[in-house]
Parts: C-alpha cells; sequence; structure tokens
C-alpha cells in the first residue's frame, strides 16, 4: 500500500477555507513511553479549538517503522473528540517520508506538523491557528528562541549549515526553524504538488511562498528518552538537506576551484619572478608536494560532491514511491461516543 495518490495534484490551489478543519500530523518512531500523555494533551487542544472556533480536527498518527510498541499503543488510543488515523509504515523511511505520509493521508484543509516526543508544546497550537484564521497567514512556522543551552560547536555548526543553505537562495529558510508548522489549506495544496522524492520539509514550506508568520518558542523537555539525532545523525540529514534542496555545495566547489586556481597562478609568477629577476633557485620538492596534496584533496571532495547530486539524480529517476504503508486504520470520534454512550 502506498500514498493515496501516486501522482501529485496539478490543480488551482484553493483560497483559505476554515470550514475545511485542521489536520494535526504527528510522525512517531519509537515514542511508546510517552505516547498516551502526549495525545490527552493533544486532545485537549482539540477539544478547545472545537468549542473556541468551531473548528473540525483530526489526528494523524504516522508510525515510521518503530520497534517498541508505538504502533500498538497508537492504534488504542481513544478517539475523544477528534478522529484518529493511524498510518503505519512497512519500515522506518525516516522523518521527511513520514511527514509526507502524514500530509498526504490528511483529510482537513489545513495541516500542522508537530513532533511526537512532547517538545514541541501542544498548547502553542491555539496560537498557530489564531495566525491562520484571523491574521490570515498561509504558513505559520515555530523556530527556538534561543540556543544558549546547546554546545558552541553545535551553534556554529546551525549557522554554518543555514548560511550555505541560504547562499545564492531567493527565497531564504528561516535560521532555527522546526517542523512544527500550520500550513492553510491552499499552502498545503501548494506542498502536495511538489513532485520530488528527495524532500527537505523546512526548505520548501519555505520555497512555496505566501504569508508566512515566524513564532518563537521554547522547547519543553523530553516526555521520555533521549534524542535519535546524535552528531552523525545531524550530519547525514544536514548533507540530505543540502543536496536535496540547494547547489549551493556545487557553487561552494566552483569556488574553491577557482581560489585554488588562482593561488597556483600567484604561486607560479612569483617562482618565475625569483628565478628571472633574483636568479634564486625556489626549492620545490616541498611546495610539489603540498601543491599535488591540495589539489587532490579538492578534486576527490568536489567528485564526493558530486556524487551525492548524482545519487539524487538516480533516486529520482528511479520514481519509487517515498514510502509504503503496512497498515491504516481510522477511528470516528462520532462513533466512539456513540458506542461510549451506548455501553453507559
Amino acid at each position: 500500500m502506498v500514498a493515496p495518490s501516486s501522482e501529485r495534484s496539478t490543480t488551482p490551489i484553493p483560497a483559505t477555507d476554515a470550514a475545511a478543519g485542521l489536520s494535526i500530523v504527528v510522525p512517531l518512531f519509537n515514542e511508546a513511553a510517552g505516547l498516551v500523555p502526549f495525545h490527552a494533551r493533544l486532545a485537549e487542544c482539540g477539544r478547545a479549538l472545537r468549542e473556541k472556533r468551531g473548528l473540525k480536527c483530526e489526528i494523524v498518527y504516522v508510525d515510521d517503522g518503530s520497534t517498541d510498541s508505538t504502533r500498538v499503543i497508537a492504534n488504542q488510543l481513544p478517539a475523544a473528540r477528534m478522529d484518529i488515523q493511524v498510518v503505519s509504515l512497512s519500515r522506518n523511511f525516516g522523518k521527511e517520508a513520514a511527514l509526507l505520509a502524514g500530509l498526504d493521508y490528511a483529510r482537513f484543509g489545513a495541516v500542522l506538523f508537530i513532533d511526537g516526543d512532547g517538545q514541541h508544546p501542544p498548547a502553542l497550537i491555539d496560537t498557530l491557528v489564531g495566525h491562520w484564521l484571523d491574521d490570515g497567514y498561509d504558513v505559520v512556522f515555530t523556530a527556538k528562541e534561543h540556543r544558549a543551552d546547546e554546545s558552541v560547536g553545535r551553534r556554529l555548526g546551525i549557522k554554518a549549515f543555514y548560511s550555505l543553505i541560504n547562499w545564492g537562495a531567493r527565497q531564504k529558510i528561516p535560521e532555527d526553524a522546526s517542523d512544527f508548522r500550520l500550513l492553510s489549506p491552499r499552502a498545503a495544496a501548494a506542498l502536495r504538488q511538489l513532485p520530488e522524492r528527495n524532500r527537505f520539509f523546512k526548505g520548501l514550506a519555505s520555497w512555496i511562498g505566501f504569508r508566512q508568520k515566524r513564532v518563537d518558542y521554547r522547547p519543553d523537555e523530553r516526555m521520555h528518552g533521549n534524542t535519535s539525532w546524535n552528531l552523525r545523525a545531524l550530519i547525514a540529514l544536514s548533507v540530505e538537506a543540502l543536496t536535496s534542496f540547494t547547489i549551493a555545495p556545487l557553487r561552494l566547489a566552483s569556488l574553491l576551484g577557482s581560489l585554488l586556481a588562482a593561488g597556483a597562478l600567484v604561486f607560479g609568477g612569483w617562482m618565475l619572478v625569483e628565478a628571472v629577476v633574483h636568479e634564486r633557485t625556489v626549492p620545490g620538492y616541498y611546495s610539489l608536494i603540498i601543491s599535488l596534496m591540495v589539489i587532490g584533496g579538492v578534486q576527490l571532495l568536489m567528485i564526493g560532491i558530486m556524487g551525492e547530486y548524482l545519487g539524487k539524480i538516480l533516486s529520482e529517476i528511479k520514481a519509487r514511491p517515498p514510502y509504503f504503508v503496512a497498515e491504516h486504520s481510522v477511528r470516528d470520534a462520532a462513533s466512539a461516543e456513540q458506542s461510549r454512550t451506548a455501553a453507559e
């Protein structure tokens, strides 16, 4: 079983329609320990939105191949006041694929993405919805207020990543932006039209344009366990994002080659002046070895960068589905309420 539709829509993007409701997409990977209290918080937010704004809501849990009991627990969560979909992928395809699956299976117009580890505060959902319905924003994204609690190396790495990915880009990706964001119906429809399989949601959500609003927040403590985003995973994600969304690394490689060629020209001119004008013999052994090592290293770097992009091209040409779904269940809140009333 794959996505509901293998072809991306090419129909005109509709205007914002509040009556279409809100689908809350939650990617899950080994979140069994904290899923029940997290669902209770989401359900309370859904109840408040329905009472305050008359907004229909549903939760779309996407189990990205968890190895614990996440799928079992998700299928047992009560559908109180909100419909629940549980989309279980056939294996771990990665967070980007899980977000795409949630977007594909969302039944309402507006879509909100929120992580299932509890660090994205559900209480902030009302604020995001307010900017959409009251202020008319199409993309309302959140970003960390600060990174004072993170190491200097991590902060420098993040700044370097955003500097590189935004280098020469017409539409900049806001620094420190998270996947916790709300898309209006027309923004969600626009995102569905993008055909690529190697996706970087933060970049694509910025690239589509429309009216966008930033909301700063402080992450809550994880509800359980430790994050799976270690240094190795973050580096892999950065490489994936850069090669999927921008050609900045290719531009950097070209710039590096140009600088190397200019340096070689200057060094050659200096040796010529020393030999002809000053009649000095320039030692060549060490300079030759260093030059060969630098040139060889730069060439290997450029080949590696080109290889990453060739791999992305090969992946797009193969046109494999971004994910497969093993199980899909829908629990209707109205039916659940009728069953509960009948039991009483």
